[in-house]
């Protein structure tokens, strides 16, 4: 695998693509022959803003832990370009930059096109990236990193997918986004439950190791759970009863949850990550479609 495409780190992505899949099927109307209302430039440009900022984070993320040292060539986990000494830091802050502009062209066609507003929740959206782990007090290493991906990968990102189609805010997004960002907030989870032993050492006092391993075993298992908890209340207080479909994703959860609470650790936890990954689109995808299905 190219080391790039490796320190994008696509089994992150689905974190990236469910909102947009289930934000704009939260806005989809009646007419199937019409495309349900739905205005596909912007669902792509949608789409390219939340992959491109989940890739400008994750090399952001990579370039601050190898400059301060967090990460090491003896790491377990995904490549880490910096840390590993594949990639110059100069060279690896570039590509993140460079996907965070891409993000900007694209969100600034939406943002002419809907409203300027869009501009201040696109920085919002970049100025979190960076600083989750990099600027003088970065807020992943005092851990209110689950904070952010539940807020930007769960209900900004679908609120917002929703809005640029709708141009108004439902509270049927709002539902929708809750699951959505528990499941983005489990992959975090695993992550830094697999890296407990390194973010200690280095100091990086993630959510994690502040609760330790088992409490965060625990918590990992509640957020892939919790999301099937939400389906029938959004399906059913908002009047989208095929949403339900969603639930049959809950047959994919019981392995990767049987797998951490029985202690992997290590890297027998990253095979967990893609899983986890898996079941978040698998999900995403059978809750977009029953959400669009029974508008």
């Amino acid at each position: 695998m190219n080391i790039w495409v490796a320190g994008a780190r696509p089994r992150t992505l689905p974190a990236a693509v469910v909102p947009v899949l289930v934000g704009t099927a939260t806005a989809a109307q009646g007419d199937l022959g019409a495309g349900r209302g739905i205005v596909a430039w912007r669902f792509v440009a949608a789409m390219v803003v939340a992959v491109a900022i989940q890739v400008g984070t994750n090399y952001a993320n990579d370039y601050a832990d190898g400059v301060r040292g967090t990460d090491s060539p003896d790491r377990v986990g995904p490549v880490r370009l910096v840390g590993s000494g594949l990639a110059a830091p100069t060279a690896v802050k570039r590509a993140a930059l460079l996907a965070f502009a891409v993000a900007a062209v694209a969100g600034s066609a939406l943002a002419i096109a809907v409203t300027p507003w869009l501009i201040l929740v696109g920085a919002l959206s970049f100025a979190a990236g960076w600083l989750y782990t990099g600027g003088p007090r970065p807020y992943g290493y005092a851990g209110f990193g689950e904070l952010f991906v539940f807020v930007f990968f769960g209900v900004v990102a679908t609120v917002g997918s929703a809005f640029v189609q709708s141009e108004t805010l439902t509270w049927l997004a709002f539902g929708a986004s809750v699951p959505v960002g528990l499941f983005a907030t489990a992959l975090l989870v695993v992550n830094n439950l697999r890296d407990i032993p390194t973010d200690a050492a280095a100091g990086k006092r993630t959510l994690a190791v502040r609760l330790g391993e088992p409490a965060t075993r625990v918590l990992y298992a509640v957020l892939m759970f919790l999301p099937f908890a939400t389906v029938p209340f959004v399906a059913g207080l908002g009047g989208r009863l095929l949403g339900a479909v969603a639930l049959v994703a809950v047959l994919l959860v019981p392995k990767p949850v049987l797998a951490v609470l029985e202690g992997a650790r290590g890297s027998a936890l990253i095979p967990v990550l893609g899983v986890t990954g898996r079941v978040q689109l698998v999900f995403g995808v059978l809750f977009a479609a029953g959400l669009w299905l029974s508008a």
